[in-house]
């Protein structure tokens, strides 16, 4: 099968999906403030190397446990659902689509169905608490957790991502790999003259 690979965040939408979120939700329920000692201390200790970022992610979205977490996600994609670039769009997509992302399951299976995208492969996390479930899906878990559904027979064509730095591990299985812009645009480069003399 031949098919093409997204990142989410900032790639087919304009911002962070999952911090815009909960910036939505806090200010939605003004009683989540009494989560902010929490979550001073646990970006102190991520700041200052204590604990890494899967542990920093461990309970970053323990706010769902006090909300009411579908309607949320609804809404929040009713007045975000427009931001996604038009060239994203069902009918501008060329074959069949899959979107890796670091972003929670939760809140990007609303979206994916408005969008019918064909495969979504996100960061896990138990919608009851919010906590991360398994490993954050960045980096090289991204391509770990792409091997996981499809095989090396399956011919990955292009891929999308606004991050050369993060985003090395995907654009390795592309034929052509694609630099998104802040302002959408999408511009076409060379893997081996990107990242000539990188490990």
């Amino acid at each position: 099968m031949k098919l093409d690979i997204y990142d989410f965040d900032k790639t087919v939408l304009p911002f962070d999906s999952g911090s815009t979120f909960a910036f939505y939700c806090f200010l939605r329920h003004p009683y989540l403030i009494f989560l902010l000692p929490f979550y001073f201390v646990d970006t102190l200790l991520f700041l200052t190397h204590i604990i890494g970022l899967d542990r920093f992610k461990k309970h970053i979205f323990c706010f769902v446990r006090f909300i009411d977490l579908e309607k949320n996600v609804r809404r929040f994609w009713d007045r975000h659902e427009k931001d996604i670039y038009p060239w994203f769009l069902k009918e501008n997509r060329e074959r069949y689509s899959v979107v890796i992302s670091a972003s929670p399951d939760f809140l990007l299976e609303e979206i994916a169905k408005r969008l019918e995208l064909d495969r979504l492969i996100c960061t896990r996390h138990d919608r009851k608490s919010g906590t991360l479930l398994f490993k954050n899906c960045r980096d090289k878990e991204k391509v770990r957790r792409f091997y996981e559904e499809f095989s090396e027979a399956d011919e990955v064509i292009n891929v999308y991502s606004d991050s050369i730095k993060n985003d090395k591990p995907i654009f390795s299985l592309g034929q052509r790999c694609f630099h998104v812009h802040s302002d959408g645009s999408r511009e076409e480069f060379r893997f081996d003259e990107m990242y000539s003399g990188n490990e």
